[in-house]
């Protein structure tokens, strides 16, 4: 029998829910201690694939270049996709663009062999799979902060989707990470 690959949101938001201002600046995230591992350490050996959506890309990309990095994060050992309806004219190394429907994609991703599938977001993505069925697990690390307005982690709709919560962490840092099964 071949193993499942999770699609999994690991994620940050702020106390009041918020994955990103409304511009989509995350600077308030930049303030955590570097010194705290969150679980990526763990996390990342147990992927392959990241899932990102267009305005995320956009910004990793705008982000990175103010910083003078070409590129952005984008680790080419990964398979990186990113939905988008218009790819843009210039490829990234290592990003694929994809425009066809989630649950397709999603069910033949999940064919292929390899590692979990790591949803990075935003709100209007983790949406999309959300509503096609297609997310196994949120881990969601709460920070401290509460920034007022923003991006929420799922972008609004009519739905009730049950989670069950798998674990729950308190780091020093008053952090918590919330680990949820989407109940299906």
């Amino acid at each position: 029998m071949k193993a499942w690959r999770k699609i999994i949101v690991y994620i940050a938001t702020s106390a009041d829910g918020y994955i990103a201002r409304p511009d989509g600046d995350v600077e308030w995230l930049n303030r955590r201690p570097r010194t705290v591992d969150y679980g990526m350490r763990a996390f990342y050996p147990t992927i392959d694939t990241i899932l990102w959506g267009r305005k995320t890309y956009d910004w990793v990309l705008d982000y990175y270049k103010e910083r003078g990095r070409k590129g952005g994060m984008f680790d080419t050992k990964l398979a990186n996709y990113v939905f988008s309806r218009k790819p843009p004219k210039r490829e990234t190394p290592g990003v694929a663009f994809v425009s066809e429907p989630v649950k397709a994609f999603a069910r033949r991703l999940r064919a292929t062999p390899g590692k979990h599938i790591w949803m990075m977001g935003g709100g209007d993505l983790i949406a999309s799979f959300l509503d096609a069925g297609e997310i196994d697990e949120f881990d969601i690390h709460v920070i401290p902060t509460l920034i007022g307005e923003g991006i929420s982690l799922v972008a609004p709709r009519h739905r009730d989707v049950p989670l069950r919560l798998r674990s729950a962490r308190r780091y020093s840092d008053g952090v918590v990470r919330l680990r949820y099964e989407v109940s299906k």
